[in-house]
This record gives C-alpha cells, structure tokens and sequence, in this order.
C-alpha cells in the first residue's frame, strides 16, 4: 500500500510538472501557427521546449536522485528525450489524425493528446528513463 501511495503522489507531481511542460509545449506551438509555421513543425518546436524543461524539473523533483543511485545526467538525459520522442511521434500521428481525418481543429487536437500521452510519460520515465 506504501509503494502505491508514493507512486499516486509521484504521478500527482509529475502532473503538476506536466502541467509546465504543456504550457511552455502548447505556448510553443501556438505561437509557431500564429506566425505561419505548418501545424506539425510548430508540434516540433513545442516538443523541443516542453522535452527541455520536463528533463529539468523531473529530475529536480519527481525522480530525485537516491544517494545510493549512480544515475548519469546524460545517460538519464537521452532516455528522457528518447521518452519524449516516442510521445511526440504518436502525438504528431495523433494530431494528423484528429486535424486532418476528423476535422478537429489544430489549436484543440494537442489537447486531446495529453490525456494520451501524459500517462504513458509518466509509466515511462518512472520505469525506465529515471532508473539506475
């Protein structure tokens, strides 16, 4: 029961880091489409600046290094944008689908992508991006 009760609250700061990374993702983007750039490089900016910053905040406080942990920062820094990669290509798969299959307009399909996306973030940089 310990062990769930730390992962629930590890996922609720994970979320709330989330939060940020959506932010700084979607301001990205919708400034990129503002200005003319195609919806899914715009998706690439966004991914490069939201990707950054959850690196940096997850591992300051959701996955905090033990002191018995010999976690290397580029070791841990290339699984996270390996993690992140793998979201960006379903969101950006999941973003033609909804904007160019189904009519749903390009400034609300990212959106629909986070409730996607974010747990299997969390599943992953919990289990293998932030291990030892």
């Amino acid at each position: 029961m310990k062990n769930f009760k730390n992962t629930f609250f590890q996922f609720i700061e994970f979320g709330i880091v989330g939060v940020l990374n959506t932010a700084i993702s979607l301001i990205t983007y919708y400034i990129c489409i503002h200005f003319g750039m195609h919806y899914l490089l715009a998706n690439t900016m966004g991914f490069i600046f939201g990707t950054a910053n959850a690196y940096l905040w997850n591992s300051k406080i959701v996955f905090k290094k033990k002191e018995e942990e010999n976690r290397s920062v580029i070791k841990t820094g290339t699984k996270v944008f390996l993690v992140y990669g793998f979201s960006y290509l379903l969101s950006t798969l999941l973003l033609a689908l909804w904007v160019d299959v189904f009519g749903i307009p390009e400034k609300a399909a990212p959106i629909i992508n986070v409730f996607i996306t974010t747990p299997l973030n969390f599943l992953m940089n919990k289990f293998w991006a932030f291990r030892d």
